[in-house]
C-alpha cells in the first residue's frame, strides 16, 4: 500500500489490522504499522510465528466446525483487512451455502471489504462495535445470512484484547447464540517472566487507536462462562500449542 495519505485514512498512526497484516506477509499496510510491529517483534520475536498459528487455528476451527458440527453460519467480530484463506473461504470450501457475516468498527476496512466481498450472495460486511453487542446482532440478522434460531459460531479471535474489559459483552453475545452454537476466540497473555516483554509491546500498542490488555489463561478462559471447552489441539497440533502459549491461549467453547 502506498505511504501516500488517501482520503480517510490517517497514515502516520499505527493500525492494529494493519499491523497483524503486516505480520501476515501483507501489503495492506503503512511504514507507521511496519514500524510497530518491528518493535513488537523486537520484544517478543515469536509474534511473526504466533499471527501465523493464530490464523492456523482459526481456519481449522472454521473447517471442523462447518464439516462436523454442522455449523452453516459464522460471525466474526472484529474480522479486519481480508487477507488470505478469509473464513468465508474456508467455511464455504467446505459448505458452498456456509453464511459468514464479518463484523469491523474501522469503517475504512469496512469499506474495502465491501468492496473486495462485492457479489458473494453469502457474505457480508457490516461495521459494529463489540462493546454494542446487541446491534451487531440485529444488523447481522438484517443481513438475512444469520438466522437467530440456528447454530452459529462466533468469532472473536485476536479482538478480545484490544478491550479493556468487554466481559458483560462477551456474556450478551453468549445469550443471544443459540443452544448449539459455538464461541472461537483467541488472545494476548500475561506471564511473569515476559512482563517486561509484555509492557514493552503495550507501550506500542498505546500509540495506537485500541491500545492491547494481555490477560492470564484463566482470565482468559472467563469469557467461555458455563461453555463447555473443547480440546484445543483439535484445532492446533499440540507444538503449535506450546510454541504459542508464549504469546496467547485459543479455544472453543461450545453452548450445549
Amino acid at each position: 500500500m502506498s505511504d501516500q495519505h488517501p482520503f480517510g485514512i490517517d497514515v502516520n498512526t499505527p493500525n492494529v489490522a494493519r499491523i497483524y497484516d503486516y505480520m501476515l506477509g501483507g501489503k495492506d499496510n503503512f511504514a507507521a504499522d511496519r514500524q510497530a510491529a518491528e518493535q513488537i517483534l523486537k520484544a517478543f520475536p515469536e509474534s511473526r510465528e504466533g499471527v501465523r498459528l493464530n490464523r492456523e487455528f482459526l481456519g481449522n476451527a472454521v473447517r471442523h466446525l462447518v464439516s462436523e458440527a454442522g455449523i452453516h453460519q459464522l460471525l466474526d467480530i472484529g474480522a479486519g483487512l481480508p487477507t488470505r484463506d478469509n473464513v468465508h473461504q474456508v467455511a464455504t470450501s467446505v459448505l458452498p451455502e456456509a453464511r459468514t457475516v464479518y463484523v469491523d468498527n474501522d469503517p475504512v476496512v469496512c469499506v474495502h471489504g465491501r468492496a473486495l466481498l462485492a457479489g458473494a450472495p453469502t457474505v457480508a460486511m457490516i461495521e459494529g462495535d463489540l462493546r454494542s453487542p446487541g446491534e451487531i446482532w440485529s444488523d447481522a440478522v438484517e443481513t438475512g445470512l444469520i438466522v437467530p434460531a440456528e447454530p452459529v459460531a462466533v468469532l472473536l479471535v485476536a479482538v478480545l484484547h484490544f478491550l479493556d474489559d468487554p466481559y458483560a459483552e462477551v456474556a450478551k453475545l453468549r445469550e443471544m447464540m443459540a443452544p448449539g452454537s459455538y464461541l472461537v476466540l483467541s488472545h494476548l497473555s500475561s506471564t511473569e517472566d515476559r512482563g517486561k516483554d509484555t509492557d514493552r509491546v503495550r507501550q506500542v500498542y498505546a500509540r495506537t487507536p485500541s491500545g492491547v490488555v494481555p490477560r492470564s489463561l484463566k482470565e482468559i478462559k472467563e469469557f467461555f462462562g458455563d461453555f463447555e471447552i473443547l480440546d484445543s489441539g483439535r484445532f492446533i497440533s499440540a507444538g503449535a500449542l506450546r510454541r504459542f502459549q508464549i504469546l496467547g491461549w485459543a479455544g472453543v467453547g461450545h453452548k450445549v
